[in-house]
């Protein structure tokens, strides 16, 4: 198994790997009302206003609602 370090997906192979490493950042968000994941650019046009991309949801603010995943993934191995 093949694990992606930035949001801990596993792969069968390395191949499939190296090519999630293409689409997969740091940048990756979460939301805390719907629980989706999605890119920072996704939920934002300006660069200071965020919101969840999700038609069905509400969730907005960075820290508010919206969360970077590494800062979870810290906070759920604490």
């Amino acid at each position: 198994m093949h694990t992606c370090r930035v949001c801990n997906r596993s792969f069968s192979t390395e191949l499939q790997l190296e090519l999630h490493r293409d689409t997969c950042g740091e940048d990756e968000l979460l939301c805390g009302e719907c629980g989706e994941q999605f890119s920072e650019a996704a939920a934002t046009r300006d660069g200071w206003h965020y919101s969840c991309p999700n038609d069905d949801c509400d969730g907005e603010g960075l820290k508010e609602d919206l969360y970077r995943v590494s800062d979870v993934r810290l906070a759920e191995q604490r």
